[in-house]
């Protein structure tokens, strides 16, 4: 199998197991049309991102009628990075998983701003290409032998959570960094990320059962990157309960709702 045809089939795998997970390919220097955005200008800029935390918060006071003043900044913020650091890391938790890696850069990576949901992602061909075509010339060296196969897919997996891994320290740590700095914990932050490892890998075993223990195996070593140490107890898919909450219950204090992961829910 091509680098190409391999990179397609990673794609249509990833857009199996839900929206949050799919991606889209660009060339590298083709023209940016619209609605694309460089998705390095949200994440590197403080401004941008302010820009869309008062877009989330804008939605969030309209769905339940109220001022955009009535929502605190912070829940928007909070709200807003989690939405935010799950789309990134969706796709490559569903890349390990299957046993395979994606490295998101998101430097080179586009956008299409959306709300109220996972928005569109692209990323350069290049990147996807060169991933599969690894795995690919890997798994055709080892095709004769079963227990060369198993050692070829747990490399895979490796490489897959190594990816993430490289997400994390980078451009998940800069989001953070930045609504940190716009009065939001970064434990509430963190624990933010932690669920939305947990809550890929469920998504995942809902969409693919045979996936269930690729899922939770990838997620448990994503977890154990140095920030989210703490950030929550049990293990992904088995009694996962994060340490603290996202504040989303501070949409309607007197009637608060609570997260299925939330330490408030307990």
């Amino acid at each position: 199998m091509t680098g190409e045809s391999a990179a397609a089939r990673l794609r249509a795998d990833l857009a199996a197991l839900g929206p949050y997970f799919a991606v889209d390919v660009h060339h590298p220097g083709a023209p940016l049309r619209s609605p694309w955005q460089p998705l390095g200008e949200l994440i590197g800029s403080p401004d941008a991102l302010a820009a869309r935390i008062g877009e989330v918060r804008g939605r969030l006071a309209a769905a339940a009628s109220r001022p955009a003043a009535d929502v605190e900044f912070r829940v928007a913020a909070s709200i807003a990075q989690l939405g935010l650091c799950a789309r990134l890391l969706s796709p490559a938790l569903g890349a390990a998983a299957l046993g395979q890696a994606l490295p998101v850069d998101t430097a080179q990576a586009r956008w299409v701003p959306a709300l109220g949901g996972p928005f569109r992602l692209s990323l350069p061909a290049s990147t996807a290409e060169a991933s599969t075509a690894e795995a690919s010339t890997a798994e055709a060296s080892t095709a004769e032998a079963s227990t060369a196969e198993a050692s070829t897919a747990e490399a895979s997996t490796a490489a897959g959570t190594a990816a993430i891994g490289e997400l994390l320290a980078g451009p998940v740590a800069q989001i953070v960094r930045v609504v940190e700095a716009m009065a939001v914990s970064p434990q509430v932050l963190w624990g933010n990320v932690a669920s939305a490892v947990n809550g890929a890998a469920t998504m995942i075993a809902a969409a693919r059962p045979h996936l269930t223990d690729a899922a939770a195996e990838a997620a448990a070593a994503i977890l154990t990157y140095p920030a989210l140490t703490g950030t929550y107890q049990g293990r992904p898919l088995a009694g996962f309960r994060r340490g603290n909450c996202c504040l989303i219950y501070r949409l309607s204090p007197e009637r608060p709702a609570y997260c299925g992961d939330c330490v408030l829910g307990q």
